[in-house]
């Protein structure tokens, strides 16, 4: 029996709590100091729901960290790789935040409001107090705090059609990483095309805790017929899709070249950035790297290995019911990523063989054929 999670007002509850308890979830972590759901039905029963039709999500634990005043943007941009310059209200964008060394501090989503006014929606570290260093240290003209805000996803195939039903049609139009400001019973709502799973969704930023109660309630009623059901993000589904996890798959002692986030970190750009210095002169010392494995296992150690020689380390893996294999994040050491090399984990089978992946995993060139729910997961291809 797994020991129980003692719930304090250092977890802190959010305004779906009630709803989400009362809807039986299994089983939560702690992220940004809050609960968030992570099983309801069972990890697979759950995923196969997610990717069939429509999950709501308290992810009230991505919190926001608002920056405000003439010399936000200026702060912003000090704190990712990224270039900024182009960045137009009504824009989200995923930003590595890098300190003075280049290492990982988080990987928020950004929501810019104006040039005066963002948001970074956080991944589980505590962005504020470093933001509020910043700003003091260098004399910044901006005002840091973390707003009464709680997400909630609305995540699934059907995502669209719920949303429409609730919102409007109009929810139709917002393109993929950017956001309207939507009327919800007279409160405007932040309302944005993304979240944490391939499966498409939108984002909704509540702002008032008695209206998240009522919105909650008129999407399972709205949404019935669509088999609406709750739900998290799932380890299954964030794995095959290639979402990589803070605290997880990366973390402080990482940069964002050595997690393939080089698209995010503007080496060429001409933009004050506190990391972008060191990014420009460093050597990446690893990689991060998706494993296949054949059949389904557990992995009694997160070793990976060259003969006898350990070249990585698993940081996160599920087996996907999907494709019929169990699918590894891992840091692997250069000599790891030659196709040639022959690489094994332990698995609760014995010494296992493993087939190296780019990540997102490309399934069509790793030779795997998806599989419906009710189908036999049987492995073809190149394994």
């Amino acid at each position: 029996m797994m020991p129980a999670l003692a719930v304090s007002r250092r977890t802190r509850s959010t305004p779906f709590t009630s709803r989400v308890e009362a809807m039986g979830v299994q089983a939560y972590t702690v992220y940004n100091h809050m609960l968030l759901p992570t099983v309801f039905q069972g990890i697979e029963e759950d995923y196969w729901h997610l990717c069939e039709h429509v999950q709501v999500w308290d992810v009230s634990c991505e919190r926001q960290v608002e920056i405000t005043g003439q010399d936000a943007q200026k702060l912003i941009q000090l704190m990712t790789p990224r270039d900024l310059s182009n960045a137009r209200a009504g824009q989200c964008f995923y930003l590595p935040l890098c300190d003075e060394k280049g290492m990982l501090i988080n990987d928020p989503i950004a929501i810019k409001h104006s040039d005066e006014h963002w948001w970074l929606s956080i991944a589980d570290s505590d962005v504020k107090l470093w933001a509020m260093g910043i700003a003091t240290g260098m004399g910044l003209d901006v005002a840091v705090c973390e707003p009464d805000v709680w997400p909630l996803a609305v995540q699934g195939p059907k995502a669209e059609d719920l949303m429409a039903r609730v919102f409007g049609g109009q929810v139709r139009d917002i393109r993929f990483f950017n956001y309207r400001h939507l009327n919800y019973q007279g409160t405007d709502m932040v309302v944005a095309r993304s979240g944490w799973s391939k499966q498409g969704g939108f984002e909704i930023y509540v702002s008032n805790a008695e209206l998240g109660g009522l919105l909650w309630d008129e999407l399972f009623s709205a949404g019935e017929d669509l088999q609406v059901a709750p739900g998290c993000p799932n380890l299954i589904e964030r794995i095959e899709s290639g979402l990589l996890s803070f605290g997880n798959d990366m973390d402080y002692s990482d940069t964002p070249l050595e997690c393939g986030l080089d698209k995010y970190v503007s080496l060429t750009a001409d933009i004050q950035s506190l990391s972008i210095n060191a990014l420009r002169s460093s050597t990446p010392r690893h990689q991060l790297v998706g494993l296949v494995c054949e059949g389904k296992h557990s992995f009694t150690a997160t070793g990976v290995y060259m003969q006898e020689l350990c070249v990585g380390e698993i940081t996160s893996w599920a087996w996907s019911p999907k494709y019929g294999v169990t699918l590894a994040m891992a840091r692997c050491s250069t000599p790891a990523l030659n196709s040639d090399v022959s690489l094994t984990v332990n698995s609760d089978s014995g010494p296992h063989p493993v087939v190296l992946s780019g990540l997102p995993f490309d399934f069509n060139d790793l030779g795997l054929t998806a599989h419906e729910a009710s189908q036999p997961q049987t492995v073809t291809g190149k394994l």
